[in-house]
């Protein structure tokens, strides 16, 4: 999922920092998802940001 978020993130131009700031995230949470499972509500967040599915970000899947 992280690694999902990195390429989407370059795909947008943005670091995650900056992702962060923008959902207005504390600096480090979204690096947290590397071993931590994120709440639902955050992790809907980034999925609406990047307009794709929560399934996209936890699967192989891409919904559009």
């Amino acid at each position: 999922m992280y690694e999902k978020i990195v390429k989407l993130c370059k795909e947008k131009g943005i670091n995650i920092y900056n992702l962060e700031s923008t959902l207005g995230y504390a600096n480090g949470t979204i690096r947290k998802w590397k071993k931590n499972t994120p709440r639902v509500d955050k992790l809907k967040a980034v999925a609406d940001f990047f307009g794709v599915t929560v399934d996209y970000l936890i699967t192989d899947e891409r919904h559009e």
